[in-house]
């Protein structure tokens, strides 16, 4: 009640209320200073002799408050100036009760004058912080409102307390500190803990957000302690000083970001790479695993050349959700169309291909990331290979004139399951290109891409905001790189170069060593490196050892036989393959593992039918049984 009663009130009439409440005060004060002064005896006949002299003393104080704005200054806003601007204001209210009296032939004693003017301060200033402390905790119980901890007893820490007390918004209720002298005592009228005792407090006083007011600590420091308050529950911020938030000293500095082309050891190709809307123009494409990082990619590109219709397919739902909205938003040219579902369900993809007439097939859909399939050999294998095996049939017996499989160079002898897995998926692909009358079949492949879900670029970034350690498998671990918009280019160009069988890689440059892009991100990012020759950095960066089955190196071509393409940056190989029989065997016996839940069988049928390199692969069997 009392809240709806003072938010309803206009600001004339709380400076009606503000105005009456000085007068009557000053009757107050009036009567109590003829009570305080010795020779002024308080009797009914005093009072009526001084009543004349203090009725046009509220009549000038009354002007006076109107004059000099007393009643419109905010009771929020009522700090040191405010008090001043009472002081004066009580003095003269004062001095004109002195002379009023001396007009009238002094009645009362000078004394009392000076008595009120004392009180008269004290009672108007007291009436608007007792008032003003009893209207914030009136709007604070009937409005919604973040009950905060200051982790930083400093000066920031007192200043956002300071500016936060007239605020009912949100309220600070407690400080923490790490400097034992501070704790236990009472700063700026909050206690002040522990950092031991911040579980308990969150729990027992209900916070709502950790504020830490300490910009003098460093960075990752301060992104360790985030991270682990984060833990408890509630949310964390992070506040600057004061001085910083307006360039006290000149603005800092900003970190400087890491250039792409440091990263990739190269310059980018986007703008060498030619056009392929001739490809895609007016056709109808499908785009599997549409919603991940490469194939949202494809789709967005080839939503540029203008196609017939586009289909999405993808088994997560909020992956497809996502890609189909933006595609909707960006282009209202070409139809789309999402399928909810997966490359294992054969029916469900013939059925697409012919209802959509589909003319060029963009596989994306894989199980990508080293270690998950490497403990999960079976669905990768089943994903990766009989996957593309039932596109690849779909598309051949559906007329589909182009099919591309999107590879990796995991899939250059490789070492774990899920470069086995792909380049099984290459030798799918390749068997059928050899047997296919209408349909191209191509594959497209290439290093690791800047960004996309998993890989090294996003996973040191989460590690240097968190204050490290960033962590690194091996010191002379290096990768090929490339963009996103590369990855997708080059794919989109590969189904126009296609003869039948190809294998298509960018022109990536030197493999970049991958400790030197952990350098670089974490000095991009504006810290050090803690290290021997640097102790005191901020970030270290640590080395765990390599994973199962991954590779020091990775490389891009089984053989060394490469031909040319339109495209200087573009490079064809024409490598060996498994013949119809020796491809007919694989399929069934990895069909057979599969079915049997028998992994052993499934490691054995990729140590027969696939180039292996074990010269600097960290064999996971090995590490297993260390």
């Amino acid at each position: 009640m009392l809240f709806r009663f003072v938010t309803v009130l206009t600001r004339p009439q709380k400076e009606a209320i503000f105005l009456s409440l000085d007068l009557f005060v000053a009757v107050g004060a009036f009567m109590l200073s003829l009570a305080l002064n010795g020779d002024v005896r308080l009797a009914p006949a005093v009072v009526i002799e001084a009543a004349p002299v203090a009725g046009a003393m509220l009549i000038v104080g009354a002007g006076l408050s109107i004059v000099m704005g007393l009643p419109k200054i905010k009771l929020n806003a009522y700090e040191t100036r405010g008090i001043v601007l009472t002081a004066f204001f009580a003095v003269m209210v004062g001095a004109s009760g002195a002379a009023i009296d001396l007009v009238a032939g002094r009645p009362v004693p000078v004394e009392v004058f000076v008595i009120f003017t004392f009180l008269y301060l004290v009672f108007c200033a007291g009436w608007r912080i007792l008032l003003r402390q009893w209207l914030l905790d009136i709007y604070r119980r009937g409005h919604q409102h973040i009950r905060l901890l200051v982790y930083g007893a400093g000066r920031t820490g007192q200043q956002l307390v300071a500016a936060l007390k007239s605020d009912y918004d949100a309220h600070p209720v407690a400080f923490i500190d790490d400097n034992p002298t501070l704790q236990s005592l009472r700063i700026s009228g909050l206690p002040v803990y522990a950092s031991s005792q911040i579980k308990n407090l969150v729990a027992e006083k209900r916070i709502d957000r950790v504020i830490l007011a300490m910009p003098s600590i460093s960075q990752p420091k301060l992104a360790q302690i985030a991270h682990s308050l984060r833990q408890i529950g509630c949310e964390v911020h992070a506040l600057p000083s004061f001085a910083e938030l307006v360039g006290k000293g000149g603005m800092r500095e900003r970190p400087k970001t890491v250039s792409l082309d440091d990263l990739l050891g190269r310059n980018r190709l986007e703008s060498e790479l030619p056009g392929v809307s001739h490809a895609y123009s007016d056709r109808r494409i499908l785009v599997t695993g549409a919603g991940g990082s490469i194939g949202s990619e494809l789709c967005r590109q080839i939503i540029a050349c203008k196609p017939h219709c586009v289909v999405l397919l993808d088994h997560s739902e909020h992956a497809l959700y996502t890609i189909e909205k933006e595609l909707r938003e960006i282009s209202r040219g070409p139809k789309i169309v999402p399928i909810l579902g997966s490359v294992l369900d054969d029916e469900t993809v013939r059925r697409v291909i012919a209802e959509n007439g589909i003319d060029v097939i963009l596989h994306a859909a894989a199980y990508k990331h080293v270690p998950l399939v490497e403990c999960n050999a079976l669905p990768g294998l089943k994903n990766n290979v009989l996957g593309t095996r039932i596109m690849g049939e779909a598309a051949r017996d559906g007329g589909v004139e182009r099919f591309i499989l999107v590879s990796s160079d995991k899939a250059v002898r490789p070492t774990n399951v899920m470069g086995a897995s792909k380049r099984l998926a290459e030798l799918v692909i390749q068997d059928l290109a050899t047997r296919s009358e209408h349909t191209r079949f191509s594959m497209v492949r290439f290093g690791n891409v800047l960004g996309s879900s998993g890989s090294v670029i996003p996973l040191f970034k989460e590690q240097i905001e968190r204050g490290g350690p960033v962590t690194l498998t091996d010191p002379n671990v290096t990768r090929y790189f490339m963009t996103i918009s590369e990855a997708a280019r080059l794919v989109c160009l590969a189904g126009s170069f296609a003869r039948g069988g190809d294998v298509f890689v960018l022109d990536m440059g030197k493999p970049v060593p991958i400790k030197r892009l952990a350098r670089q991100m974490i000095e991009g990012a504006g810290h050090s490196v803690k290290d021997d020759q640097n102790p005191d950095g901020d970030i270290e960066i640590k080395v765990t050892g390599l994973r199962p089955g991954e590779k020091l190196h990775e490389e891009l071509l089984i053989s060394s036989d490469m031909l040319t393409t339109p495209h200087p940056k573009i490079l064809r190989a024409q490598e060996g393959y498994l013949s119809e029989i020796e491809m007919a065997t694989a399929m069934k016996d990895l069909r057979h593992a599969i079915a049997t839940l028998d992994e052993k069988l499934a490691r054995d049928v990729i140590l027969r039918w696939v180039e292996r390199a074990e010269d600097d692969a960290h064999d996971a069997r090995e590490s297993a049984s260390r």
